[in-house]
């Protein structure tokens, strides 16, 4: 009876910890480095895992939102990754600075001229982005995630505040209040090279810790599954000798 116990809690444990790592292969996301502030600048990461087992992410696309459109969208370098920045003329200028903007960014398109993201890896599409809405909570972008095999997946559904959470639910900018030196976090992403170099070993630090923690999920489901296996073994083993 204890051994058929120990047995079962073996499985259960192990299951458990397949439970807590599934998280590290989720959907595409974004996530500012430090916060996204009303009426400012903010760096944001585009992170997108593969979630496929037999084929690699070759391209993402991110739709901008139209409602609140961006005038500058910047994206960082990425070996491997072809970037072209689409824009579009706006219905209604924006006024940025004192100056109209007839144009806004409407599309944001990484291509692979390498392997791309391989199975059980996930990569970070970094964006400095502004000047963001003083109006709204939220800006919800729009991703397809392609993959080596010609499957796309659409990120494109908007998620229902108080609702459940979509099948393949869109990337969700959070903003927070505005702050007084929003506008010159701005011109500190325009900065010296100095600035620049600071935010681009932060934004390491922010992958390296990530990647530590997927890593860790990882592991962690594979000691859950040899506890299990040895739980059950060691009941029917246990049983055997019973019965002999």
């Amino acid at each position: 009876m204890n051994v058929s116990r120990i047995a079962i809690a073996g499985g259960v444990a192990a299951s458990t910890v397949l439970l807590l790592a599934g998280p590290a292969a989720a959907h595409v996301s974004v996530q500012p480095q430090g916060e996204a502030a009303k009426g400012g600048y903010a760096t944001i990461n585009f992170k997108v895992p593969n979630e496929r087992d037999d084929a690699s992410t070759t391209k993402l696309e991110v739709n901008f939102p139209t409602d609140h459109p961006l005038a500058s969208v910047s994206p960082q370098a990425i070996p491997g990754w072809k970037i072209e920045v689409t824009r579009s003329k706006l219905a209604k200028p924006l006024e940025v600075h004192g100056k109209k903007i007839n144009e806004a960014v409407s599309k944001v398109t990484w291509t692979t001229d390498g392997s791309g993201i391989e199975p059980g890896y996930f990569q970070q599409f970094p964006l400095s982005v502004g000047q963001l809405p003083e109006d709204a909570d939220q800006l919800v972008f729009k991703a397809l995630q392609t993959y080596s095999n010609k499957e796309v997946v659409r990120w494109i559904e908007e998620p229902v505040e108080g609702g459940e959470e979509p099948a393949s639910p869109a990337p969700v900018l959070k903003l927070t209040a505005a702050t007084a030196d929003a506008h010159g976090a701005a011109a500190d992403d325009k900065g010296s090279g100095t600035d620049h170099a600071e935010k681009t070993e932060a934004s390491s630090e922010t992958v390296a810790s990530s990647s530590s923690s997927d890593s860790t999920a990882r592991v962690l489901g594979v000691v859950g599954i040899v506890i299990g296996v040895a739980g059950v073994a060691f009941g029917v083993l246990a049983g055997r000798r019973r019965s002999a």
